[in-house]
């Protein structure tokens, strides 16, 4: 399928569109680029699962571009002592996340102090049910609120094109689960760059390095808040 605009088609944060993207065999540790590696931190070491698609994976971008490696740094200049697993995969549904999502915790050798949580996007592109994507998001956090592990959830934004009920059944799924499961919620994941050209790659749909840095400066509060003490 050839990538369009933001706005046309189905898409949103979708991650089908080309080829070459890194997709990590495993999740595994962001490595935060200078100056913030050599950052004051102190405490224990918070432990950070980003668990996505695309948005994460770092769709065509270096791999301390990735949004996992950029937050890492972003928390560690803050003097968190932060480190960040990218479990991002390119492509990745709602249903292939749910699938994959015991095996990725699994193997992070310890109990996360967070998990962030951003798929949706996919689903949208292939005009999955929001009821089933609902599903499959409350499966995943079902998960996490049984070991007690704190999320924030990334809510995601349907074109108006796909029709006011789908709409409103997509748009409405993340602050719902949000609420009902007690999650932080970033309610448009993408809202600081998506009609902002210059942060986007060709696509219009995958954000350039500095697009990720403004997705991190827009989030980076949100998720040092929902550290647990």
């Amino acid at each position: 399928m050839k990538c369009r605009g933001w706005m046309i088609g189905a898409a949103v944060v979708l991650t089908g569109c080309g080829n070459g993207a890194a997709e990590p065999a495993a999740p595994t540790a962001a490595r935060a680029p200078n100056p913030a590696a050599n950052a004051e931190v102190s405490g224990p070491e918070r432990r950070i699962l980003a668990f996505g698609d695309s948005l994460f994976a770092g769709y065509r971008l270096g791999r301390t571009q990735s949004y996992p490696a950029r937050l890492q740094a972003a928390l560690r200049a803050a003097g968190i002592n932060a480190r960040v697993a990218n479990a991002g995969i390119s492509g990745d549904t709602t249903a292939a996340g749910l699938q994959r999502f015991p095996f990725v915790l699994r193997g992070q050798g310890g109990r996360p102090d967070l998990v962030i949580v951003e798929l949706g996007g996919n689903d949208l592109l292939r005009g999955i049910p929001p009821a089933e994507v609902r599903a499959n998001l409350a499966m995943i956090l079902d998960t996490l609120r049984a070991e007690r592990i704190p999320v924030v959830l990334m809510g995601m934004r349907a074109p108006p094109n796909v029709g006011p009920e789908f709409r409103a059944g997509f748009d409405g799924l993340y602050p719902a689960l949000a609420a009902e499961y007690g999650a932080t919620l970033v309610p448009f994941f993408m809202a600081p760059i998506y009609d902002r050209p210059a942060l986007l790659q060709q696509d219009h749909i995958h954000p350039t390095a500095e697009g990720v840095d403004a997705l991190v400066a827009a989030t980076v509060e949100q998720v040092a808040d929902a550290l647990p003490d």
